[in-house]
């Protein structure tokens, strides 16, 4: 750009057979030359344009075209510098842009942690009430457990109770039963006894008689 500058702003100060070679050597000389990292205010400050003259001078230029070629080079590079440097920040604008930033930070830091706090304490107070939850849940299940086993205890010995109680039914109901075939067997017993004497008496009456009547026969074949 500044190279293009200089081409156009030559043919306001110089002759017209300026040969176009003339730009060359002014770019090879200007850009030999050594240029500080930091950028100046104007290029006058770090610029020896006398001796730039000179180096124009011994390259072929007359002392009007190397001091028309000095000062067109000169305003070029200074107005390059003035619009580089009015993008750029100042240093006051880069500390109180860095000030601003480090306020912005920590108020930022600042809002998390009070919402990371606030954040913890509502997390805290929702594990309590849960916790609170819980231990009344526990210890009303505890309850209903304890409740339930003391019934179903309840519920056992009356139901042990009961069953003894038709045990012993059922044992007095054998015994009765076992009382009863006792006696039905004794008389029984009895009933043969009785049948047996009579049997014997009938046979020993049959007996006799058959004994009485054989004798009879006896007698009156003889």
């Amino acid at each position: 750009m500044m190279f293009n500058g200089l081409k156009a702003r030559s043919s306001l100060g110089l002759k017209s057979n300026f040969n176009p070679s003339y730009s060359l050597i002014i770019y090879k000389i200007i850009f030999k030359k050594k240029f500080h990292s930091t950028i100046p205010k104007n290029l006058n400050s770090n610029f020896d344009t006398q001796h730039f003259v000179e180096e124009l001078e011994q390259n072929g230029f007359t002392s009007k075209q190397s001091q028309t070629a000095v000062k067109i080079f000169t305003d070029s590079i200074n107005d390059s510098f003035k619009i580089f440097g009015s993008n750029l920040i100042t240093k006051e604008k880069l500390s109180k842009l860095s000030y601003q930033q480090k306020v912005d930070f920590a108020k930022l830091k600042s809002e998390l942690q009070t919402t990371d706090r606030s954040e913890f304490n509502k997390i805290k107070n929702e594990y309590e009430y849960l916790k609170d939850d819980l231990e009344k849940v526990r210890i009303k299940l505890k309850e209903e457990i304890n409740r339930s086993l003391s019934s179903v205890r309840l519920d056992l010995n009356l139901e042990k109770g009961r069953i003894r109680e038709e045990s012993s039914i059922h044992d007095l109901k054998i015994k009765e039963t076992d009382t009863r075939i006792d006696q039905e067997i004794s008389n029984i017993k009895m009933q043969i006894d009785s049948v047996k004497t009579q049997v014997m008496q009938w046979l020993i009456g049959v007996c006799t008689g058959t004994f009485a009547l054989v004798l009879a026969y006896v007698r009156l074949m003889t």
